[in-house]
């Protein structure tokens, strides 16, 4: 008799598509309409209410709420059945990335989230995904293609020299790649330095966990991602990433002095600490890792939400990394008969 395969994400793994569909529905209520913590808030509701249907034993180890001070989901939560002998899992979640990007109604808001099964159910998930104690971390993001080859980026390499790795992997010139930056004025001097060797950059007001995936997505049109983005971001993009076989580079970037004192003063982490650069591999540890995520608005990763016909579609991505299975679901709603799962009444909500 064959042995048996210890796959314990695939018992979940479905149901958590179902998690950031019910979430993307939920924010699609809000979307344009200039309110992004309601949004966030029905987001949150919808995936609370969906995860407490689920049986297993998730720990929320990533929460959406801290950096932002916001409605969410938040770190050590329990959410699932919690019944005796079902799996423990840590969770890294964010019900929207890019909440203004929804109540603007602009492009590139997703619902996501990642999840690393124990192999056991003895199992503690409490080290599956880190807790990163700052708010920002420097990024850099690449595709498999260069992750896999000889050649190496380095967090502290000269972005010049970053650029001349990424190009001659893809075998492309210097002024054929296109890089994604986050557009805030502190990523100026990346931007000017894309623009002097002919780079395209491409500039996102918000939502970095989809633009870090990009470059490890096939046809995606994106070559690399660069700057500073949010911790809680980071952790879940390394989720998706592993599961494709790219790599992320990140480090802590205290926003400021203020909160530098803050992390060493209150042995929060040491300078050491400070200085580490963090890999896919150290960010999402382990082979039972799970991500996906549903598309809010269109996105290089995912189209946004339709309504036609009396339906309303829903494009999601599911990843497994233990054999970097990647599926693509398309869902078809009934307006007439579709509903949501709240947490806050538990009770199912019509479209």
């Amino acid at each position: 008799m064959p042995p048996i395969r210890h796959d314990p994400e695939r018992v979940i793994d479905l149901d958590l598509v179902r998690c950031t569909e019910n979430a993307a529905l939920a924010a699609w209520k809000f979307f344009g309409k200039g309110d992004k913590n309601a949004a966030d808030g029905a987001a949150s509701d919808a995936m609370r209410g969906m995860f407490g249907l689920i049986d297993f034993k998730g720990l929320v180890r990533i929460g959406e709420g801290h950096k932002d001070d916001a409605p969410g989901i938040f770190e050590d939560e329990k959410l699932g059945t919690w019944r005796e002998g079902a799996v423990p899992a840590a969770i890294a979640i964010d019900p929207i990335d890019g909440t203004t990007l929804t109540s603007k109604g602009l492009p590139g808001a997703i619902s996501v989230l990642a999840v690393s099964a124990c192999a056991s159910p003895n199992d503690d998930p409490r080290d599956l995904f880190p807790s990163i104690p700052s708010h920002y971390m420097e990024k850099i993001a690449v595709g498999p293609a260069v992750a896999e080859s000889d050649m190496h980026v380095k967090i502290d390499a000269p972005l010049e020299a970053n650029l001349s790795i990424i190009a001659g992997q893809l075998r492309k010139r210097l002024r054929d790649l296109v890089v994604v930056v986050l557009d805030r004025p502190r990523h100026q001097p990346i931007i000017d330095t894309l623009r002097s060797v002919g780079c395209r950059v491409r500039l996102i007001s918000d939502g970095d966990v989809a633009a870090a995936i990009a470059p490890s997505l096939p046809d995606s049109g994106v070559d690399a991602y660069v700057g500073i983005g949010g911790s809680p971001e980071a952790v879940i993009s390394a989720a998706a990433i592993k599961c494709l076989g790219g790599q992320q580079l990140c480090r802590m970037w205290p926003k400021d002095d203020q909160e530098r004192a803050q992390l060493l003063d209150n042995n929060v982490c040491t300078e050491a600490e400070l200085r580490k650069v963090w890999t896919v591999e150290m960010m999402a540890p382990g082979s039972h890792v799970i991500f996906a995520a549903t598309g809010i608005s269109d996105s290089p990763m995912l189209p946004g939400i339709l309504y036609r016909d009396q339906h309303c579609i829903t494009h999601s991505i599911l990843m497994r990394a233990r054999n970097r299975t990647v599926r693509r679901i398309q869902a078809y709603h009934d307006i007439a008969r579709k509903t949501i799962r709240m947490h806050s009444n538990n009770q199912e909500v019509s479209l």
